[in-house]
């Protein structure tokens, strides 16, 4: 029997406080109302709670300061003190390995960021941290709480330094399912990886009502910074859905490509892909002339494991890909020219993808191959205004600085400067392969003869016959397959059909690799 203080109403022995924490705790889960969940789902969207659902393993969430409320005072805040405060915060498993989540609740002040709430991030960010587990936050909120003033400004402040703090020590993927605006924007921008849900999801740092008032220029929220914007052309954000199921299905697919912290290598699995399954189709693939373009994906497909592999930033910069993927088991990160883009020449957009994908795959244990294919930088007075120098330098930077198993395999063309910044092994690659259709040089052929026989073809009676035989000769000297191979600069030249055996060979051999970088506080990176 509960027994009930009749002067107070309140209860006064254990089992009715207990009833009376359930009852809160299911308010605090129920959120402000129905109608504010059916507004929610009149949009196509989801509950902060039906997300995190969705991303953990049924059953595991626990859930920390459910019952936290602001303090804050003026504008009618006073009147209105939910539980959760608008985020909810906690963690729980994906396929039983621990993943630490926060959620704006955009029932809730529209998700919008108060001291209080900016302090429930700030501790769930933390024990992350401390716990070496991977933090995702699932974004729907409407910025800073105006109404709190500098005291919500302050609370962004206290995420970004957080971020900072975890970088490269915990996986961090922001998963925007709603609008992100102003100063927010800026976390994500700090994470590994940034999801995108079409039509429902913005980030920009001035809105299209302070673009117009500023510049005249008229655009929707969803043309000035959706998905497809962002997924495309600012490279903001890694991939981009139709719906919310399905990014928080490929959420939870990217947390089993990746370890739990930086002390740790990502997680293997069974393959029952034969580690020397033989490649004849790549005989084929890939044509021998180098003029000729072919589609990356199907070399990738042929060398994974069941050809199943993860892209990122499948849509900018498409003259490279970078994904993820397994071989053997082990999870492997692919950096490929794409001759069917640009042929796959490097830019500043493909350099910049490239080593920010470098730089991820070393942070966190992931072994990188290298697959080459490129002509060189692109060139154009656009290019080189933009900074295609210091953007280059980039990647070079992330490879020479990269301590994790690198190999590189030359398929076809590898010219120039570009030849070098892909990995090469005068740059660190541990290993160095060529196909039999490899073309090394420090420039096509066609180019080079026009330089160095310039005079001879200028003289002779037929400069054009002049200038094929030269072209000719010029291969047979310095561009035969085994050019490199004879001076140490790959290691073997191997059939194209045993690639996939040689690599895992390969890889387990460099399994246990160390390698110690200078002592410093860091780098000093081209920016």
């Amino acid at each position: 029997m509960t027994v009930v203080d009749e002067t107070q109403g309140e209860p006064t022995d254990a089992r009715g406080r207990v009833a009376e924490l359930l009852a809160l705790r299911e308010q605090a889960r129920r959120g402000p109302s129905e109608r504010a969940t059916e507004a929610q789902h009149a949009k196509g969207k989801l509950t902060a709670r039906e997300r995190i659902e969705l991303l953990l393993d049924a059953g595991s969430f626990k859930e920390v300061e459910q019952l936290r409320r602001h303090r804050a005072t003026g504008f009618g805040l006073e009147a209105k003190k939910p539980y959760t405060d608008g985020v909810i915060t906690g963690w729980g498993t994906v396929e039983g390995r621990t993943v630490f989540v926060y959620a704006h609740d955009f029932r809730i002040f529209g998700g919008a960021l108060g001291e209080a709430h900016a302090t429930k991030i700030h501790k769930i960010m933390d024990m992350a941290i401390s716990a070496g587990a991977p933090l995702v936050s699932l974004n729907d909120g409407a910025g800073a709480r105006i109404q709190e003033g500098v005291s919500a400004l302050a609370g962004y402040g206290g995420i970004f330094q957080r971020n900072t703090r975890a970088s490269g020590v915990i996986p961090q993927i922001s998963v925007m399912l709603g609008p992100c605006a102003g100063g927010a924007a800026y976390s994500p921008a700090l994470t590994d990886f940034v999801f995108m849900v079409r039509e429902t999801s913005q980030m920009f740092i001035t809105g299209p009502d302070v673009v117009k008032a500023v510049t005249g220029e008229e655009i929707t929220q969803n043309g000035l910074g959706g998905a497809d914007v962002h997924a495309e052309t600012s490279g903001v954000a890694h991939f981009a859905y139709d719906d919310e199921e399905t990014c928080i299905a490929e959420v939870r697919y990217l947390i089993g490509m990746l370890p739990s912290n930086n002390r740790e290598n990502p997680p293997t699995v069974e393959s029952d892909d034969p580690a020397d399954r033989r490649g004849d189709v790549l005989l084929d693939l890939v044509p021998a002339d180098g003029n000729r373009p072919y589609d990356m994906h199907k070399v990738i497909e042929e060398l994974v494991d069941d050809g199943d592999y993860l892209e990122i930033h499948e849509r900018w910069a498409r003259n490279i890909v970078c994904a993820l993927a397994r071989m053997d088991g082990q999870v492997v990160g692919i950096v490929a020219n794409q001759p069917q883009s640009l042929a796959g020449v490097l830019d500043i957009e493909a350099s910049e993808k490239a080593a920010r994908f470098v730089q991820m795959c070393d942070a966190f244990n992931i072994p990188i191959i290298t697959l080459l294919d490129v002509p060189g930088f692109l060139p154009g007075v656009d290019q080189e205004h933009g900074g295609i120098i210091r953007h280059g330098a980039k990647l070079l930077y992330a490879y020479c600085n990269a301590t994790v198993p690198r190999i590189s395999l030359i398929l076809r063309k590898a010219y120039g400067g570009a030849y070098i910044v892909m990995d090469s092994q005068s740059i660190g690659a541990d290993l160095t392969y060529a196909w039999p259709t490899n073309e090394i040089a420090v420039m096509g052929a066609e180019g080079a003869a026009n330089v160095i026989f310039r005079r001879q073809i200028a003289d002779a009676e037929d400069p054009e016959a002049m200038r094929a035989r030269m072209v000719k000769e010029y291969k047979a000297e310095l561009m035969h397959p085994y050019y490199a191979a004879e001076r140490g600069l790959v290691d073997d030249v191997i059939d194209p059909a045993e690639t996939r055996e040689v690599l895992i060979s390969s890889l387990a051999m460099l399994r246990n690799k160390h390698a110690d970088l200078p002592s410093r506080k860091h780098g000093n990176p081209p920016q």
